[in-house]
């Protein structure tokens, strides 16, 4: 499996941006699908966007036009850039990895701690 480690999250204020990055362990990195999630107090984990080895992307509605899904490849490492950020974006933001371009989290091996982000209004 490959080990994940989210950082970047925090508190924000309406309309704020943060930059979440997830490093990863292994040397497969260039192969793996990277997909971020999140999980809202009292609310299911939640897709949120993905991306290939190639850089294909692909997103939730709601995030379309404010979030950017990335990774470099030679660092081993996926980033979530969120700008216009909204008081329902505040979730738990989780990256995972898997072999699959599927939203459904079941489908992703191994995921990272967790990072809070929290978007005061």
């Amino acid at each position: 499996q490959v080990q994940l480690v989210e950082s970047g999250g925090g508190l924000v204020q309406t309309g704020g941006s943060l930059r979440l990055s997830c490093a990863a362990s292994g040397r497969t990195f260039r192969s793996l699908i990277m997909g971020w999630f999140r999980q809202a107090p009292g609310k299911e984990r939640e897709f949120v966007a993905m991306i290939t080895g190639t850089s294909i992307t692909y997103y939730v509605d709601s995030v379309k036009g404010r979030f950017t899904v990335s990774r470099d490849n030679a660092n081993n490492t996926v980033y979530l850039q969120m700008n216009s950020l909204k008081p329902e974006d505040t979730a738990v933001y989780y990256c995972a990895a898997g072999s699959r371009f599927t939203k459904a989290a079941s489908d992703y091996d191994s995921w990272g701690q967790g990072t809070q982000v929290t978007v005061s209004s």
